[in-house]
């Protein structure tokens, strides 16, 4: 058979594969299906699309599949489904999704890149019309469609991760009604409880209602077009419509259903090449697990940042290469109205579960020059191993100049740097963009006196 890759999924990872390919490789014949109708779109923008902050749902649209034709020699499928992978005569099944015609398409090398689908909560009543997830560009048209058709004056979120907040802010600049659900005690488990009474307050003071520990276990039409929801607790609210925003998890079906190994995290199994268990196969993104840096044990954290950088490995690896992916740190941030939250690396339970004796110390600083105008407050944590001194984390909320900072920190625990290297860092200085003494500098400082007591 002569070479043909094949991707399965037209996003973050699997563009990236078949891009770095053809790089690699300008006479392979490539062929992506995508099952939706889009690729190359910014998933993350999705919030502020139905938020109206980007008008333009193109914008989000990076490349169409007559560019990847026309420019890089890529035949991309929209709308055609994989339905099958037949590892031992290596072809896959494909259904269009339009005519509903089923063929086989042989490959030589295949890169499965479907990554997650929205858990959907096993809650009675969840497939009414006006309840949904939010995932990919047709979720978005759909929800933006029914803020835009003026019946929705109270909506619900459930889940008050970073996704179900962000989902808040862009209902709340409809001017409805907002109420947030969450079933765990805290939101943002991942961040320290005394930055979240931060984000708290903003929800509070942009009205949105927020009710922690409360499991939502039915919902009931009500009318025409309303919703009734029911607590475990007994109490009942009313909504218009209802956003569920409680995590994703891995799209495996596939891989499972040709027996590709899966991981301890059900994600699929996959090396430091992006290889698969099985020959000539490579995964990326975020239907595969991978490893934290620091911990060096499993992690699933879909993020597109990891997809792209894995998109790109499987794609050079194809066609001979030997790139590896080192791992994450799971490094994030985002907006909830005026505050802005951001982590990287490990917080001190989760260094404790991986057998690290972890200190911590936190500082607030101004992200200016104090007496610089608009200067504001920032609120930092940093993680540093007893033994060490090893900065294995850092937490940080406050205005926009977290974004640098937080990418700091990164860069120090995947440098394996101590709070001491940290600390001697020399960094840009201007009153408009930061005081003399960096706030990570002096959180720094806070965790060397806390490991000098220790």
């Amino acid at each position: 058979m002569d070479k043909h890759l094949v991707v399965i999924g037209g996003t973050a990872a699997g563009m990236s594969a078949a891009a770095r390919a053809r790089r690699g490789d300008s006479s392979l014949p490539i062929t992506v299906f995508e099952r939706t109708g889009h690729i190359t779109y910014g998933s993350c923008g999705l919030p502020y699309y139905i938020g109206d902050v980007i008008k333009d749902v193109n914008k989000l649209i990076t490349y169409t599949p007559e560019y990847m034709k026309k420019e890089r020699n890529i035949d991309v499928y929209t709308l055609h489904e994989v339905t099958n992978i037949n590892t031992q005569e290596k072809y896959v099944k494909v259904k269009d999704l339009k005519s509903g015609d089923i063929f086989k398409q042989p490959y030589t090398q295949l890169v499965i890149a479907t990554g997650a689908i929205p858990i959907v909560p096993k809650i009675l009543g969840v497939e009414h019309k006006n309840i949904f997830t939010l995932r990919n560009i047709e979720d978005g048209l759909r929800i933006k469609e029914l803020l835009s058709s003026g019946r929705v004056k109270r909506a619900d979120v459930l889940g008050a991760g970073f996704i179900g907040l962000e989902v808040s802010e862009a209902l709340r600049n409809w001017g409805i009604e907002v109420t947030v659900f969450e079933m765990l005690p805290a939101i943002l488990p991942q961040i320290d409880k005394e930055f979240v009474a931060l984000v708290e307050d903003e929800l509070q003071k942009n009205s949105v209602k927020l009710y922690k520990n409360t499991k939502v276990v039915e919902f009931q039409a009500s009318g025409k077009n309303v919703i009734k929801i029911l607590t475990e607790d007994g109490r009942t609210f009313e909504s218009d419509m209802v956003i569920a925003s409680v995590g994703v998890k891995p799209n495996t079906a596939l891989a499972k259903n040709a027996n590709i190994s899966i991981g301890p995290l059900g994600g699929i199994a996959v090396d430091k090449y992006m290889r698969t268990s099985a020959p000539d196969v490579w995964a990326a993104g975020d239907c595969t697990e991978t490893y934290n840096l620091v911990t060096r044990k499993p992690a699933y954290l879909p993020l597109g940042t990891t997809a792209n950088k894995q998109g790109k490995i499987a794609g050079e690896n194809v066609v001979g290469g030997s790139a590896a992916f080192p791992g994450i740190l799971g490094t994030q941030g985002t907006k909830i109205f005026d505050t802005y939250v951001a982590t990287t690396g490990l917080d001190e339970m989760s260094a404790k579960d991986a057998g690290i004796a972890a200190v911590s110390a936190k500082i607030v600083h101004t992200d200016k020059a104090s007496y610089y105008p608009g200067s504001k407050y920032i609120h930092t944590k940093i993680v540093l191993d007893k033994k060490t001194a090893k900065v294995v984390g850092a937490q940080m909320t406050g205005s926009e100049g977290i974004g640098k900072r937080i990418d700091i920190f990164a860069t120090a625990i995947t440098a394996g740097m101590t709070a001491y290297q940290l600390n001697e860092l020399d960094l840009a200085y201007a009153p408009p963009v930061s005081p003399v003494y960096d706030p990570v500098l002096i959180a720094a400082s806070a965790g060397i006196k806390v490991l000098e007591k220790a």
